[in-house]
């Protein structure tokens, strides 16, 4: 056994798991140095117990003193919340997460004082209206019950869930439900939720969160858990950055194809229209900010532009193509780098952040992990990337579908077709596969094979690279609109922040694999192994129904790292 490490050397990663609908996602806290699980914790609070159904992102302050998860719960008829807890830190023992509070987030609410169904079509009166809830958007109805109604033969909840308005005029409100037969009720409440998706700060004391469904943007304070402020911004906003200056807060803007600009201390625009000027991509998804906070940077999933904002004027400096379906932005802070992930066209893209024209991007390489290319010669889709800060390599998590038409090429996965997660290793000077005996590690078994006297265990079989799809894990390659319930990473890397540690979630494996970047490794029985060897697959918490690896109801989705 290692001994425990130092305060000084205690890094931790993190991540978020989603839950089979009504059953909370979890958040997990790994210990770098252990390659152990030092805490998990369901993600929601006593004030709001069901605020931890459907995690969408987390984020934590830069002095990492808070973690914050967005949860878009009404998506399963539940709450939308914040999540927000203290890690564990500075200890390598499970001391577990503090106590997790939940952040109500604006929400407009109506009592209902009618509702009935003909059809499948339900109507509904309300006491008040729902001011400026556009038709397509999505509504909760809670807390209806039928009068008369006695379980097991009839459904008391029927009417009560998450679902797409059809029509909004005054105090009556219709939209179709799957339940039919429904008698006339009263009593209740409707709801338009904010359907929170994706977090972001530089700053100790505020967090800021997108909320998709209410377009718009609240501001958190981190030392009391309340929110302070909301703002509102362009069409289902799915991502946003704040510059590491704390001065300004860009915001994508999926459904209205835009930039929103704001000033972070009142969160009032920077400019007159409150819009970045310039900017005509289609469907951005990602926006990250540089070092300096003089550009930021943004992709565009409908149209493959990877495009430059210039933050002392707000305009569009530059844009460069990455290909219809780009998904993810990892910013290389050490090196000055800006990675691109397309899984459309499986296409890896690196560029420097400044040596173009006007201060934008130049392009360095393309990587391609299509068939027949060296990544991966059978083709694959990369869906994230990372870098270890001590600037000597980058990793590019991937998967491949099978054909249906064959049998899975794992006689351990019984399935067709199957999923095989992998990770490959870069040199950053080169951008070459940099791993030694295979393009593309494996993240389900032990490689090379084990010799020690305590072996590593895992939840997969020996041998299995291959893992049974999972639906609820299907990522949208080019959805016209992001949905908060999809998952957006099949498969997501982060790094250690001492570059010892790679970390890969594997969402239909219900596991996060840890690979340990540096040789000679010993955690885990391992015995000089050589550096970039998968160490062990931490599994996702058990929580809701009884599950069994290879169908996770707990799947991990995204993670982070912190010093």
């Amino acid at each position: 056994m290692e001994p425990p490490s130092t305060p000084g050397n205690f890094h931790a990663v993190f991540a978020i798991s989603t839950n089979v609908p009504n059953y909370p996602g979890w958040a997990t806290q790994v210990d770098v140095s252990g390659d152990t699980l030092l805490a998990e914790t369901p993600i929601n609070g006593p004030d709001a117990p069901n605020g931890g159904l459907t995690p969408t992102h987390a984020a934590i302050i830069p002095n990492d003193t808070r973690l914050f998860v967005a949860n878009a719960g009404s998506v399963q008829g539940g709450l939308d919340a914040v999540s927000s807890f203290t890690p564990a830190f500075q200890s390598t023992v499970s001391s577990g997460f503090g106590p997790v509070s939940a952040i109500s987030l604006p929400t407009q609410t109506s009592n209902i004082t009618a509702i009935s169904e003909s059809g499948n079509l339900v109507t509904a009166t309300l006491s008040a209206p729902l001011n400026n809830v556009p038709v397509g958007y999505t509504i909760v109805i809670a807390n209806v019950v039928i009068a008369g109604c006695v379980p097991p033969t009839c459904n008391q909840n029927a009417y009560n869930g998450a679902f797409t308005l059809l029509s909004n005029s005054g105090t009556t409100i219709t939209f179709s439900n799957p339940n039919l037969g429904l008698a006339a009720a009263s009593g209740g409440t409707a709801s338009f939720p904010p359907q929170p998706v994706f977090l972001n700060s530089t700053q100790n004391g505020a967090m800021y969160v997108a909320n998709y469904n209410t377009n718009s943007v609240s501001a958190i304070n981190a030392l009391q858990n309340v929110v302070s402020n909301s703002a509102a911004v362009g069409v289902h906003p799915v991502s946003l950055a704040e510059t590491p200056n704390g001065l300004k807060l860009y915001v994508a803007n999926q459904g209205s194809n835009s930039v929103s600009t704001l000033n972070t201390t009142t969160l009032s625009p920077n400019t007159a229209n409150g819009l970045v000027a310039g900017f005509t991509g289609i469907t951005p998804v990602w926006v990250v900010a540089r070092g300096d906070s003089q550009k930021v940077y943004v992709l565009t999933q409908g149209d493959g532009q990877l495009v430059t904002i210039d933050t002392a004027t707000d305009t569009v400096t530059g844009s460069l193509s990455v290909g219809a379906g780009a998904n993810f932005i990892f910013f290389d802070p050490y090196l000055n780098r800006l990675y691109v992930t397309n899984p459309a066209t499986s296409m890896v893209y690196v560029f420097s952040d400044t040596g173009g024209a006007n201060d934008t991007p130049i392009q360095l390489g393309t990587i391609s992990f299509a068939s027949g290319s060296i990544p991966c010669p059978t083709g694959c889709s990369p869906t994230s990337v990372t870098a270890l800060p001590d600037g000597s390599r980058f990793y590019v998590a991937s998967y491949q579908i099978t054909s249906s038409a064959s049998p899975c090429p794992d006689p351990t996965v019984n399935v067709s077709p199957c999923l095989i997660p992998g990770l490959t290793v870069f040199a950053a000077s080169s951008l070459t596969v940099q791993y030694p005996s295979a393009p593309t590690l494996s993240l389900l078994t032990w490689s090379p094979p084990c010799t020690g006297t305590s072996c590593p265990t895992g939840p997969f079989a020996t041998n299995q690279y291959a893992l049974p799809p999972v639906a609820g894990c299907a990522s949208p390659v080019l959805p016209a609109v992001y949905a908060p319930g999809a998952t957006r990473f099949r498969v997501f890397t982060t790094a250690a922040a001492d570059s010892s540690h790679v970390y890969v979630s594997l969402c239909d494996g219900g596991a996060i694999a840890d690979i340990s970047t540096t040789e000679g490794n010993t955690n885990n029985g391992g015995s000089g192994t050589p550096a970039d060897t998968l160490v062990t697959d931490l599994p996702a918490p058990y929580a809701g129904p009884s599950q069994t690896f290879g169908s996770p109801l707990q799947a991990p989705i995204f993670m982070l790292s912190a010093q």
